[in-house]
């Protein structure tokens, strides 16, 4: 276990010296772990089941994990999804199972960052979690539903922590500014305005505020002043703090193109530059850009995708920071655009008809005769060439005869697709009157 919680000494880093060794010192976790919760109560009493902890870096998952080691009469293993192989793991396990067949209790097994095993590696613990060799205590980030296995999840119950609020993290600095013994020795004045911008720029993140502090307190500079503007600076050359290899990267940019689609400029503008000063890469917020234009916007703008498609070309040929700007012109354009999923909704539809099993062979005069064989098996029997139609469009049935008549397109009164809608009632009008007029294919 030293291997994941750190030795306790003074060279480990702030953030797990302050580890709290008692309950009662576990701050912002009492709606989760509080002696009233479920999970609470479990790790009090010493009865704890299979649980994964899910929640964002630096909220307090191995800080109650080392809690339960602490406090536990079991036998307590851990490992490190990241540095131990499937192998090792099943070893460990296996002497579980040795020592709860000899009539010892149930081993506790520690896995730190469960979702970096993949699916069929997950699998390895269902047996021993199965018949109660071993609890399971695993922790992760990333979202359990999408990166942990169904039947593992079956057996585990998904406990939720909440990154913590920015007086709790306020609160975990100072108690850690009067009573790090490094902290201390150094004897640097740390302002509490200082402290305030560390706990904003934590979003949430515990470990990043202390080992911030630690940072400043043995590292800056003595002769500088420290203001929050320097300090900020100084730790992160212009940085904000992002998770671009985690479920903060999914969550910032599912933002960016909520706010496109409510038509919500200024926060599509700061959800942009999150991610930019956070170093995400310009062409991945391009892409969703790029597919907000078609989605969202459609064809009550078509020029959204053009300007989308350009906004990729610049940052792409500029690079950064000098493309930023034609991302912010495309993401505020497409935010001020008037919107329409109906193109989205017109290709789910067909989506969903064809996954129900609706595909039909090509109608014969919709099929081209290169050859006399195909032409005497009736291949473009029927066919009706528009541009030779008096209005320029024959009454031919183009869907296949089960699907005749279904209808996936419905443009919406907006922008442009209002144009796109009169358009389409016109050829409907006419198609009519040609069909009223009769013809080969007039088949309603």
């Amino acid at each position: 276990m030293a291997a994941l919680f750190g030795s306790g000494q003074g060279a480990a880093p702030l953030a797990d010296r302050l580890r709290p060794r008692r309950w009662e010192d576990l701050l912002g976790l009492d709606a989760v772990a509080g002696p009233e919760t479920p999970l609470g109560r479990q790790l009090r009493e010493d009865s704890l089941v299979s649980t994964v902890l899910w929640g964002p870096p630096g909220c307090g998952k191995t800080t109650i994990a080392r809690l339960a080691q602490l406090h536990t009469k079991r036998p307590f293993e851990g490992v490190s999804a990241v540095l131990s192989t499937v192998k090792e793991v099943r070893e460990v396990m296996e002497r579980a199972r040795g020592a709860w067949r000899s009539g010892e209790p149930s081993t506790i097994l520690f896995v730190d960052e469960i979702h970096r095993f993949n699916k069929a590696q997950q699998d390895a613990f269902l047996p021993y979690v199965e018949e109660g060799s071993v609890i399971l205590l695993g922790t992760t980030t990333e979202n359990p539903s999408f990166h942990l296995t169904s039947a593992l999840l079956s057996r585990c119950r998904v406990v939720t922590l909440p990154p913590l609020d920015e007086t709790r993290i306020l609160e975990i600095m100072r108690r850690a500014v009067l009573n790090d013994e490094a902290l201390l020795r150094k004897q640097r004045e740390i302002p509490e305005a200082v402290l305030s911008e560390l706990a904003r720029m934590a979003a949430g993140d515990a470990r990043f505020a202390l080992n911030a502090l630690e940072a400043l307190c043995l590292q800056y500079p003595e002769e500088k002043a420290l203001d929050p503007p320097s300090a900020r600076a100084w730790l992160t050359s212009g940085r904000v703090v992002y998770d671009w290899g985690g479920e903060e990267h999914y969550n910032l940019i599912s933002a960016l193109h909520k706010s496109i689609r409510n038509s919500d400029p200024d926060a599509a503008l700061y959800w942009l530059f999150r991610m930019l000063e956070g170093g995400e890469d310009p062409l991945f917020i391009a892409r969703r850009v790029v597919r907000a234009a078609s989605e969202d916007i459609g064809n009550a703008d078509p020029r959204a995708l053009r300007l989308a498609l350009d906004a990729k070309e610049a940052a792409d040929f500029l690079g950064m920071p000098e493309g930023d700007l034609a991302l912010a012109q495309a993401v505020a354009y497409l935010a001020a655009a008037p919107k329409s999923n109906r193109i989205y909704e017109a290709a789910s539809a067909v989506k969903s008809d064809l996954k129900a099993g609706h595909r039909y062979p090509v109608p014969l005069h919709l099929r081209n005769a290169p050859t006399r064989l195909m032409a005497s098996s009736g291949y473009g029997d029927g066919y009706r060439y528009a541009h030779d139609e008096p209005e320029g469009v024959a009454a031919m049935e183009c869907l296949p005869e089960k699907l005749r008549g279904r209808r996936y397109y419905y443009p919406k009164e907006t922008g442009m697709e209002a144009k796109v809608k009169e358009w389409l009632h016109l050829w409907e009008e006419r198609r009519a009157r040609r069909g009223n007029h009769g013809g080969k294919n007039d088949k309603k």
